[in-house]
């Protein structure tokens, strides 16, 4: 019976590329796999036929054949190019293996944690660390430079981070010639697994330093000054590169990330780059008006002028004088809100004169009149 052409098996065009041989060839294997085809006698002998069309026009040097000469090409004195070919029908165990491989590879690959073409690299980054580092109002202000204790990886100093006594080198791994993984062949599959001897390094210790027992790294706290910019809030990151864990064998440090955390004020209140504090002034000073003084963030202090007839909730600006931006220019604003006192533990001769003075300010507080007008007309209202 003759040979039916390869791209015909696998139901694609004579110009199709290599990824769209690759992707037919997959959803053959899917369709004619004998062990979901029991009911059909032709299962095996037209999976063992598809194979055999994937492994020839997946590698470009028998596709170039085959396209030139046919099914002549690897047949006879022909030869298939380097290595050889199928001679006659399927081709052996052997090259069906190889062929479903790839794409069980390409299928599973990453469900097995493997990596194709080679085994994992010995060297691995060490992890970021992070630290949360709580500063003042007036450290976030001005800036300041903290000095820091972290407790994190470091290369070992005995073996010079290998992990080998006398920081000799690594050997390769004698199970899985330095992959990192081994192949075992379960029928039609080739199934792949983390090499058991080596746990996927690809190379082993023969002799593990007695200081850090072969992993490269001890633990240890550092001291570090860290920088606080001006301007920093609460939720700021400040990145230090290389200061986190050690990399395992020889492998690059991560990153340290700081945290900031502004702690509360007790006169000030934040928001973004501006301040907000609360003045309590007395009832005169509120009724009269003048001049109070407030402090401000730098240590310094300003006057502010209290209209008369100044109300609680009543609000002054201050330009500038609030907190920096953050590696920028220019600075927010701060702002006064009065709190008008009410006094306590008056005297007797205080409680006569306030006694006397709210008969003699009944038509000077203009809310208050207004508000009971109000609830007056609502009792006539709901009486009517």
């Amino acid at each position: 019976m003759a040979k039916r052409d390869y791209y015909e098996v696998l139901g694609v065009a004579r110009g199709a590329s290599e990824a769209e041989i690759k992707k037919a060839y997959r959803r053959k294997a899917r369709e004619l796999h004998p062990d979901s085809n029991s009911d059909n006698p032709n299962a095996e002998a037209q999976f063992k036929e598809a194979n055999e069309a994937y492994d020839v026009l997946k590698d470009a040097d028998k596709k170039a054949a085959y396209d030139r000469f046919g099914h002549a090409a690897f047949e006879g004195g022909m030869g298939g190019g380097p290595g050889g070919g199928p001679r006659g029908g399927f081709h052996g165990q052997g090259d069906f293996a190889s062929a479903f491989s790839d794409v069980f590879d390409d299928l599973f690959g990453d469900f097995m944690g493997g990596q194709r073409g080679g085994g994992r690299q010995r060297a691995t980054r060490g992890s970021d660390l992070r630290y949360n580092l709580k500063v003042t109002l007036e450290d976030a202000y001005k800036g300041v430079q903290k000095t820091i204790n972290v407790p994190t990886s470091v290369a070992c100093g005995a073996c010079s981070g290998t992990g080998a006594e006398g920081g000799a080198e690594p050997v390769s791994c004698p199970t899985c010639s330095g992959m990192g993984k081994v192949r075992a062949q379960q029928g039609f599959f080739t199934v792949e697994r983390t090499c058991p001897t080596c746990n996927g390094l690809g190379q082993i210790i023969k002799n593990p330093c007695q200081t850090c027992h072969g992993n490269g790294r001890v633990e240890k706290e550092r001291s570090l000054s860290v920088n606080i910019p001006a301007g920093v809030e609460t939720g700021t990151r400040i990145r230090l590169a290389g200061e986190g864990d050690a990399g395992t064998r020889g492998g690059p440090s991560g990153d340290l990330y700081i945290f900031i955390e502004v702690a509360q004020h007790e006169i000030f209140n934040r928001d973004a780059q501006n301040l907000f504090c609360q003045v309590p002034v007395s009832v005169s000073s509120a009724a009269l008006g003048g001049d109070i003084e407030v402090p401000t963030i730098e240590g310094g202090r300003s006057r502010v002028k209290v209209p008369a007839g100044s109300q609680t909730g009543k609000q002054m600006r201050l330009r500038g004088k609030g907190m920096p931006a953050l590696r920028g220019a220019g600075f927010g604003d701060m702002f006064i809100e009065l709190v008008v006192e009410t006094p306590v533990n008056l005297t007797s001769r205080q409680k006569e004169l306030l006694r006397e003075f709210d008969e003699l300010s009944a038509e000077n507080n203009p809310r208050s009149s207004n508000f009971f007008s109000k609830v007056k007309d609502f009792w006539d209202e709901m009486k009517g």
